[in-house]
């Protein structure tokens, strides 16, 4: 029970603070998130893993570091943080934070960023915690927060900056129950991060052999 207690924790601070810095319209949204997403590695990494993102977990299934059952109890109980913490924005901010594609951008646009940038993501995890020659390092908390920090930057007005399914997901859900905003959207931020999660453990697979 304390690994998913552990990617509840780390996935519910991922997403209130993106929430709350997009929200607020901070300009330091991306060092926010980037290193609170290092933060929460250096957590818990030692207990779950610290995936904290169901495509992160789809990567490390298809590496073969954990069971599928035990993947789909991560990707619940990391669904479950994102949506907790998607409230606690709500209702810390008064409006909720709902990740869409910017303005003039396609949804081939925002599919590709997403996809590229959540495959950056899966493979720095699989290289640098779950490599063999690797593992013990002290650097993989920096490396995996540093990466979401680039992408968040540099495709954070295509497709949101999202490159997690929860909080891709979380908010998509709450807001929509709220009423206050639509469910569109869902399937651009599933099917894009586990794409680039499954993609990801394909291309270290050929990078091992």
């Amino acid at each position: 029970m304390n690994k998913y207690l552990t990617e509840l924790i780390g996935t519910f601070f991922l997403m209130l603070t993106f929430g709350m810095s997009v929200a607020g319209g901070s300009d330091l949204a991306p060092l926010a998130i980037g290193s609170v997403l290092m933060v929460m590695i250096y957590m818990g990494a030692h207990i779950s893993g610290a995936h904290y993102n169901p495509a992160v977990t789809l990567a490390v299934l298809i590496r073969g570091k954990i069971s599928s059952s035990e993947a789909v109890r991560y990707m619940v109980f990391q669904l479950a943080g994102a949506i907790l913490a998607a409230v606690a924005v709500f209702w810390l901010a008064d409006k909720t934070f709902v990740p869409a594609p910017g303005i003039g951008i396609t949804t081939l646009q925002a599919f590709v960023a997403e996809l590229l940038f959540t495959f950056a993501l899966a493979l720095t995890v699989l290289q640098t915690y779950y490599n063999d020659t690797t593992a013990g390092n002290s650097y993989y908390g920096l490396a995996t927060g540093f990466t979401i920090m680039v992408g968040f930057v540099a495709v954070g007005d295509v497709s949101g900056g999202v490159f997690n399914p929860a909080i891709g997901l979380g908010p998509i859900l709450v807001g929509g129950m709220l009423g206050v905003s639509s469910f569109a959207n869902i399937l651009l931020y599933l099917i894009g991060p586990f794409a680039g999660g499954a993609l990801a453990a394909v291309v270290y697979k050929r990078q091992a052999t």
